[in-house]
C-alpha cells in the first residue's frame, strides 16, 4: 500500500509540474513583414482602425507596434495583443496560410475598408458550414494574408 501511495503521489506531482511549466506561456503579439513597413503600418491603420502605440528603430528599418483604439491613448491602454510590422527583404511571399486573424462585426464594411486602403480579397467571404460564421481572407499590400471572422448574430 505504501509503495502504491508513493507512486501515486509522484505521478500527481509530475502532472502538476507539467501543467505549471506551461502556465507561464502566453501569446505576445502577431508579426507581419513588408519591404515598406511604414506603408504597411498605414494600411492596417486605415483598413482596420488601428493606432501606432510604439516604434522601434532597427538597422533594417522601423518596427511598428499597432493596437485597436479610437485614439493613440486608447490603443496604448488596450490590453489586447499588438500587431508588429517589421521590414523584410521581399514581398514575394508564397504562403497560403493566414497569419493574422481578426474578429469583425460587419464583414461587408471591413471588406470595403480593406479594398479602400489598398488591400484585396482572395474571394467573397463565405459562410462556414451552418454555424452562422462568415469567413473572408484579405491580402494586405505586402502579400500577408489576413483571416476575417464574423461570428454568428446573437
Amino acid at each position: 500500500m505504501g509503495r502504491t501511495r508513493t507512486v501515486l503521489v509522484s505521478l500527481s506531482a509530475a502532472a502538476l509540474f507539467s501543467v505549471a511549466a506551461h502556465a507561464e506561456v502566453t501569446l505576445n503579439s502577431v508579426r507581419v513583414g513588408a519591404v515598406d513597413a511604414t506603408a504597411l503600418a498605414r494600411f492596417y491603420q486605415s483598413a482596420f482602425g488601428m493606432q501606432e502605440v510604439s516604434r522601434l528603430d532597427t538597422p533594417s528599418g522601423p518596427e511598428f507596434f499597432l493596437n485597436f483604439g479610437a485614439t493613440v491613448d486608447a490603443a496604448k491602454a488596450n490590453k489586447n495583443l499588438r500587431l508588429v510590422i517589421m521590414h523584410r527583404d521581399s514581398n514575394a511571399v508564397a504562403d497560403p496560410i493566414a497569419h493574422v486573424i481578426f474578429n469583425v462585426t460587419d464583414m461587408a464594411a471591413t471588406v470595403a475598408a480593406v479594398k479602400a486602403a489598398g488591400g484585396s480579397m482572395t474571394g467573397d467571404p463565405r459562410p462556414y458550414g451552418n454555424t452562422g460564421i462568415v469567413i473572408g481572407i484579405a491580402v494586405d499590400p505586402a502579400g500577408n494574408r489576413v483571416e476575417l471572422i464574423q461570428r454568428a448574430a446573437q
